[in-house]
């Protein structure tokens, strides 16, 4: 072990070496990482507070990401991080890695040490290292879920407290411009009240070890919107960068991706969604037909598709209010209509995937299609298609928005020999940025300071799309002055070894670079 690592051998008032456990010491841990050895770093880190978070830009690194995968983290990716020109990493780990699983308050040395080692690399060279529990004693995201939930019960709680106390003991001393916590990891199915109540507790018990220590939340509802109330708790907050999900998660199977559109961006899109007019806890104008007004002369036909049936749905099309066209879905196991039988076990009930193209002829003079759902449960149309007599076709594509108000109102408008359809949604730099930033953008004007915790699309969503998508987010972060954090930095989702099929690699230090992706990053 050379100089530089022995320095975790260091411990306060003579106490060994050991595992860390609640029994042995009655608060935290007295084993503490001592930084009074550190190396100086290749090139100095901004002045971070949680008022104002520096501009930072970087990735994730997943070695402790998953009890299952854990392994130390590679000096290579700091080192090779650092000359690409970023300086700033978030290590999302699972705590049941440090952890004896027979008692969450006894902690494994060996395994606290390599992230211990982490540290040392960012100090060495010059990248800002944020410590995030994305599996906390409590709460994850990720599957399993924890047996406790840390926003209802006080045991689990106090036991998340614990742990980032040690935390706190352990790297007291250590400057928050190089070292920073990031509690929670999209918190969600929680109030904001039961949110700020466990962050204030353990906020209080790390101030309690490290009064000095730099602070960082996820927004609630997974990172997607601020908490203002946590002002006077004097934390940074964290949002998201994967908006639209049919983008960044497309082709993901851990994800329903399955219902997604062909990505493209900018995005024009209805509504999929189309609930039963007798589904009373959906909103009332939502329950409404989707309607397409319009010039509808010289149209032949009119072409959609039925992606996922949820249950039983009955299905009526109108033109000029008069019915054209029924038909009854019904859902089960095994084979049918449908694509692909699935059993959604928290209702109890089959959501088939049909995928089926349905096509109705358009009368001449026609002024008003009306496509709804009259009994049963709900639908999706995920494509609508105006065919021509001659045979030209105008499309959009439906993404299903759960938290819509009211149906869409589409328009065909067919002037001067251009055929185009409008009244959807467009989404583009703009919608980006009052969907995604606004929020934040105003939070951060009231004093909280903003960055991007996690952003990035999977390695099945075409390269090109990639890069136009991502440099709008981009260019709206930079407007902002948010720092962001690439997911990740090796992998699918990263700049090194992506394993996408639609882009040219360089070979560079061992890895498959995508240069393209790089070279975006580096401009913002």
């Amino acid at each position: 072990m050379n100089d530089r690592l022995s320095r975790r051998q260091f411990v306060k008032n003579g106490i060994g070496m050991a595992a860390l456990s609640l029994s042995a010491f009655p608060t935290v841990s007295t084993v503490t990482y001592c930084a009074a050895q550190a190396e100086t770093p290749k090139k100095a880190l901004p002045h971070a507070t949680w008022d104002k978070l520096p501009r930072w830009r970087g990735f994730n690194l997943c070695e402790k990401f998953t009890l299952g995968g854990a392994q130390p983290f590679r000096e290579d990716d700091f080192r090779n991080i650092s000359d690409l020109g970023f300086n700033f990493v978030r290590l999302p780990m699972d705590y049941r890695i440090w952890t004896d699983p027979n008692n969450k308050r006894n902690l494994k040395e060996n395994a606290l040490s390599e992230i211990d080692q982490a540290l040392e690399f960012g100090q060495k060279y010059g990248v800002h290292v944020q410590f995030n529990f994305h599996r906390a004693p409590g709460y994850t995201v990720n599957n399993p879920p924890e047996e406790q939930s840390v926003w209802h019960d006080e045991e689990i709680l106090d036991v998340c407290r614990f742990h980032w106390q040690t935390f706190a003991k352990r790297y007291c001393g250590v400057s928050s411009d190089s070292l920073s916590f990031n509690l929670f990891n999209e918190p969600a199915g929680c109030s904001e009240d039961d949110y700020y109540r466990v962050v204030k507790t353990i906020v209080d018990a790390i101030r309690i070890e490290d009064s000095e220590r730099l602070i960082i939340c996820d927004g609630i509802n997974w990172g997607g919107s601020p908490c203002l109330s946590f002002k006077n708790l004097k934390v940074g907050q964290a949002t998201r960068g994967y908006a639209p999900m049919e983008i960044s998660h497309w082709g993901a199977n851990w994800v329903n991706s399955r219902d997604f559109p062909t990505p493209q961006w900018p995005m024009f899109n209805f509504n999929a969604l189309l609930p039963s007019r007798h589904k009373r806890e959906m909103p009332a104008d939502l329950r409404k037909p989707l309607e397409i007004s319009g010039d509808f002369d010289g149209l032949e036909k009119l072409r959609f598709t039925v992606g996922t049936v949820s249950s039983e749905a009955e299905l009526v099309v109108l033109l000029d209010g008069q019915e054209t066209f029924r038909k009854r879905f019904k859902c089960g196991p095994g084979k049918g209509e449908w694509k692909e039988a699935r059993f959604v076990e928290e209702y109890g009930i089959y959501a088939n995937i049909y995928d089926m193209e349905l096509s109705i002829p358009v009368s001449p003079g026609t002024k008003k299609v009306e496509i709804a759902v009259v009994e049963g449960d709900w639908l999706t149309i995920s494509k609508i298609t105006f065919v021509s007599s001659n045979g030209d076709e105008t499309s959009a594509t439906g993404v299903a928005d759960w938290n819509a108000s009211k149906q869409t109102q589409l328009q065909y408008l067919n002037k001067d020999g251009r055929k185009h359809i409008a009244g959807g949604v467009v989404r583009d730099r703009s919608w980006l940025f009052e969907n995604n930033v606004k929020p934040w953008v105003d939070a951060q004007k009231s004093g909280i300071g903003v960055m991007v915790g996690e952003f990035g699309a999977y390695n099945k969503t075409p390269h090109k799309i990639v890069l136009d998508w991502m440099e709008d987010m981009l260019a709206n972060w930079r407007d902002a002055n948010w720092g962001w954090a690439l997911w990740n930095f090796r992998g699918s989702f990263g700049i090194a070894d992506s394993e996408r099929n639609d882009v040219e690699y360089e070979d560079w230090r061992g890895m498959k670079l995508d240069r393209k992706m790089l070279a975006l990053l580096q401009r913002y």
